[in-house]
């Protein structure tokens, strides 16, 4: 079964691009919601902390992560949540778009849809363009 969703990606919009998250990593999305803020954060792209059924999860702005400028909320804007190194962090995007799986990844360049290519496992090719594919590990904590 896990082969089957290896290939299948939450596809989402940042601005006017587009990326995507291998589903294995992803625990669920939900609605954005209040966020609590941290007092003493010294890393300006976590937002705060939000409490999921009882558990408080870290609340990361992918737009001040990688530098956009362009981030207002909508009734479009999502969390990500995602599973990686044993904890769950949540992640902000302005849309998600669909799942799909890539029948053709091929290796992401130095940059990508304006963002350090070493955050992105690969570019997702499909008919409408191509698609960022972002390695979510490397992106949290590096």
């Amino acid at each position: 079964m896990g082969e089957v969703l290896d290939n299948q990606y939450i596809v989402y919009e940042l601005g006017s691009e587009r990326y995507a998250i291998n589903i294995s990593e992803v625990y669920e999305i939900i609605k954005m919601q209040k966020i609590t803020p941290i007092y003493n954060n010294n890393k300006p792209f976590l937002e705060g902390v939000i409490n999921i059924r009882g558990i408080i999860v870290p609340v990361i702005n992918f737009h001040k992560r990688f530098g956009f400028n362009n981030y207002s909320k909508t009734k479009f804007t999502r969390i990500v949540v995602v599973k990686t190194r044993d904890e769950m962090i949540s992640v902000i995007v302005d849309k998600i778009v669909k799942v799909m799986k890539f029948n053709d990844i091929q290796s992401a360049s130095e940059m990508v849809a304006g963002i350090d290519g070493s955050y992105c496992d690969g570019i997702g090719v499909t008919e409408e363009g191509v698609i960022s594919i972002l390695n979510i590990d490397k992106v949290l904590y590096e």
